[in-house]
């Protein structure tokens, strides 16, 4: 395995943390479509929830995650995370990140949804993802190389092994580049929205990509819906943090009605799906929801990046309310991989929101996120480095192309499109006549041609239109298939968790579209 370098698509906190870690081999390579700071990471106003505190311990936090996920967690899989998380922070703090502390320099610990504890380490307020991604770019800086606006299109694969990547730069050149071993570390698949939280690189072609070259995908079903996007203009503009509640803020009706009261016992720090749901039926019956910050303190001070956000679109501070609705958030699930990263595919491995560890379970835990990145990054980086010897990636121009030579697919449907038919057929609140109609929506693209194609020929724009298509799909006939709530996944014609599905992975396969032909 180990005769060629190491390639990592995505250029998020998860693919630094791999970078980070592997930065002494000096043959790492970072490919990102857009720019290095282009990410879900660059963004994130939450922090990482890890049991720092004097009065916590990944027992609790551990608790904490399965009752988020509806008990759907891979145990074991929660168990690493919670328990090498404080010692993986307390590295990166030795080694110059600093989270916000009080003025004795003492840890400041926040609190959002589904916590029982305050455990959430924040840097710059509400900039914990920047400060994080920064803090790494220094560290790997002049030690790996970041090749950036070139999208990596296909995986190489030679006798049922990933053995690098194609890449399409601007003008059209596709290049191969040889690697020992592949990181996807693209993100999750909420850009298929059309109110989302994440970056518009976020689309979920890393996770079709992977599917598209024989890799198991599990729990597409499961996406978290944030509850508190900004309203404004009848969009969503950006995103009002959990830790906002955590600081006494509370949810709204037009009428001033305390939104939550009565729905659960943690009101507005209810795990997410529930609070979700609350504004999205409040919002069926006609009526605004307001997030109503006047018992926040120093709330420019304390969340300068929503502060800006809000003067930004007109969201007056000083009344007090801010207009919010849902937004696709999160993806539970994604290239089903073990404890080290590997996934189902020999020399590929995946991390971060486009993997499916199982930490998750059916409904993420607030700030959970940036842990899973850097926890289960080190352990890609620890797989990968027990093998000896990397040389650097060996890279070959194929040739630059002209117009395409023949079209995989009937004219593809707009992005806006994708985004509008998932919303409305596979948003928050499904039904099975509803997902069946999403699922034939988009199967009319003729996805196997997807699946086995010749992609080199296409644009850029078109390849990650094709894998839009594949993930979407993905995401409605995984939802089609279970027949029941469970924390993202809520369906009004099974409206209840049945114990039949609990800890029951639908597990996604490129085959099954050859087991599904055989049967016709």
């Amino acid at each position: 395995m180990g005769e060629d370098g190491i390639i990592i698509v995505g250029s998020g906190l998860a693919a630094l943390t791999v970078a980070y870690y592997l930065r002494a081999q000096e043959n790492v390579m970072i490919f990102t479509k857009k720019g290095r700071t282009d990410s879900n990471s660059w963004r994130a106003q939450g922090g990482v929830a890890a049991a720092l505190a004097a009065d916590d311990d990944w027992r609790a936090h551990f608790r904490d995650t399965l009752a988020a996920g509806c008990h759907h967690n891979d145990g074991r899989m929660v168990e690493l995370l919670v328990r090498e998380g404080p010692k993986r922070l307390q590295e990166w703090m030795d080694a110059g990140m600093a989270f916000d502390a009080d003025e004795h320099g003492q840890l400041r610990f926040g609190l959002e949804g589904g916590h029982s504890r305050r455990r959430i380490l924040h840097a710059g307020g509400d900039q914990t993802g920047k400060a994080l991604v920064s803090f790494l770019l220094r560290q790997v800086e002049g030690r790996i190389s970041v090749v950036e606006g070139e999208q990596v299109i296909e995986l190489l694969m030679e006798d049922g092994r990933c053995v690098g990547v194609k890449a399409k730069r601007t003008d059209g050149a596709v290049s191969a580049w040889r690697a020992g071993a592949v990181v996807i570390a693209t993100g999750g698949c909420a850009g298929l929205y059309t109110f989302t939280s994440n970056a518009p690189t976020a689309v979920g072609d890393g996770i079709a990509m992977a599917y598209r070259a024989g890799a198991a995908v599990a729990d597409m079903e499961f996406i978290q819906f944030h509850p508190t996007m900004l309203a404004a203009g009848g969009k969503a503009v950006g995103l009002v943090s959990e830790a906002v509640r955590g600081e006494g803020a509370v949810l709204e009706a037009e009428d001033g009605r305390r939104l939550m009261d009565g729905v659960h016992p943690l009101g507005d720090l209810a795990p997410r799906d529930v609070v979700a749901r609350a504004i999205a039926a409040e919002m069926e019956r006609g009526g605004r929801v307001y997030l109503n910050i006047s018992a926040v303190r120093d709330f420019r001070r304390r969340f300068p990046t929503i502060a800006a956000l809000c003067e930004a679109h007109g969201a007056g501070l000083e009344a007090g309310r801010l207009p919010v609705v849902p937004g696709a958030h999160f993806l539970m699930g994604g290239i089903m991989v073990n404890e080290w990263g590997q996934t189902t595919v020999p020399g590929l491995y995946a991390v971060g929101e486009a993997a499916c560890t199982g930490v998750h379970g059916a409904n993420r835990l607030a700030s959970n996120s940036l842990l899973e990145a850097i926890v289960f990054g080190a352990r890609v980086a620890h797989a990968i480095s027990r093998q000896e010897g990397w040389p650097a990636a060996a890279h070959r121009t194929v040739r630059p192309f002209g117009r395409p030579r023949r079209l995989l697919a009937p004219p593809l449907p707009g992005r806006a499109r994708i985004r509008e038919r998932l919303s409305a057929l596979a948003g928050i609140v499904r039904d099975g006549e509803q997902l069946r109609e999403a699922v034939r929506w988009f199967e009319q693209f003729s996805l196997p041609d997807w699946l086995d194609g010749d992609l080199e020929w296409l644009s850029a724009e078109e390849i990650e239109t094709g894998y839009m298509l594949l993930a979407g799909w993905l995401v409605a006939s995984s939802a089609l298939r279970r027949t029941e709530s469970r924390g993202g996944h809520y369906r009004s014609d099974f409206p209840y968790d049945h114990p039949d599905w609990q800890g029951r992975r639908l597990v996604r396969t490129k085959e099954e579209w050859a087991h599904a032909s055989a049967r016709r």
